[in-house]
This record gives structure tokens, C-alpha cells and sequence, in this order.
């Protein structure tokens, strides 16, 4: 695979946000809240799909900012390689 990360990276997995909720008329709100639950939805299953872990595990992780370093990510499945060299990645993503 070609997911990589730099040996100092940080990467956050939280749940789906927009910048306008709990804004505008009782529809409004509805509306944004069944896009968030259905965002929510896709990227737990998007997640799962590309990590080692279940769907009830992801949707734990994502409750809160859960913040991974390289190796973490790496351990969880996010990302393929921690790029330790420039060589080493035209190399590998070859």
C-alpha cells in the first residue's frame, strides 16, 4: 500500500463535525444531524475497512480526538509504511 506517515506525524480520528450545527430553524438542525449520523456511519465502516479493527471498535475510538503517532497508526492499520527515509519511500511506493 502506499498510506504513509513521517516517523514524527500525528494523526486524529474523531467523529464528524459541521461548522453550522445547532444553527437555523428545528429542519435545519435535522437536517445537519441525519448528515453527521450518516457521515458517521460511512467513516466507521471506511475505517474498519482499512484497519484491523470492527466497527464497534472504530466508532469507541472516533467518540473522542484520539490522536495516534506513526507507529500507532501503523499497529491500527491507518497507514501501510513509516517513512524513515526519502530513498526508502520513492523505493517503496515505487
Amino acid at each position: 500500500g502506499k498510506r504513509l506517515a513521517l516517523p514524527n506525524a500525528r494523526i486524529l480520528i474523531h467523529q464528524p463535525a459541521t461548522s453550522d450545527a445547532g444553527r437555523g430553524q428545528a429542519s435545519d438542525i435535522e437536517i445537519q444531524a441525519r448528515e453527521v449520523l450518516r457521515m458517521r456511519e460511512w467513516l466507521e465502516q471506511t475505517l474498519s475497512n482499512h484497519s484491523k479493527h470492527d466497527i464497534e471498535r472504530v466508532s469507541n475510538d472516533i467518540e473522542r480526538d484520539t490522536f495516534l503517532s506513526a507507529e500507532e497508526a501503523l499497529e491500527y492499520g491507518l497507514i501501510d509504511q513509516v517513512l524513515t527515509s526519502r530513498k526508502q519511500g520513492a523505493i517503496d511506493a515505487g
